[in-house]
């Protein structure tokens, strides 16, 4: 059970575009697979259809445009993760099955809760 919200993709209908609410804006974004490269890239654009940031490729656990320094990137960290631990890497059979496009929006110092005492 996932301990994050994540936005669902549908791999096989790739290239794919949609509006997402970003906190408190409407982004949309552009999702996308490169066969040759063996990479999934997300473009993000303003509501307006503006371009932002294009081609930005899906590193395992590592934060979307987190060299990009610009006031219209969302406030909510968008990250892909394998919350099970079993990836290392974002290929097109996992992506979708054990890795997914997370909003990281937990507290720093979060832990899953304890199932211990619930009986």
């Amino acid at each position: 059970m996932s301990i994050r919200g994540y936005i669902p993709i549908e791999k096989d209908s790739l290239p794919e575009k949609f509006e997402i609410p970003l906190g408190n804006v409407n982004y949309i974004l552009g999702i996308d697979y490169n066969k040759t490269e063996n990479i999934f890239t997300v473009d993000l654009f303003s509501y307006d259809n503006d371009p932002i940031v294009i081609g930005e490729a899906l590193v395992l656990d590592e934060r979307l445009w987190r060299d990009i320094v610009d006031d219209r990137i969302p406030s909510i960290d968008l990250v892909p993760m394998d919350e099970s631990g079993k990836s290392s890497e974002i290929t097109f059979q996992n992506f979708g099955v054990d890795i997914f496009l997370y909003m990281d929006d937990l507290p720093p110092n979060y832990s899953e809760p304890s199932l211990e005492g619930s009986e």
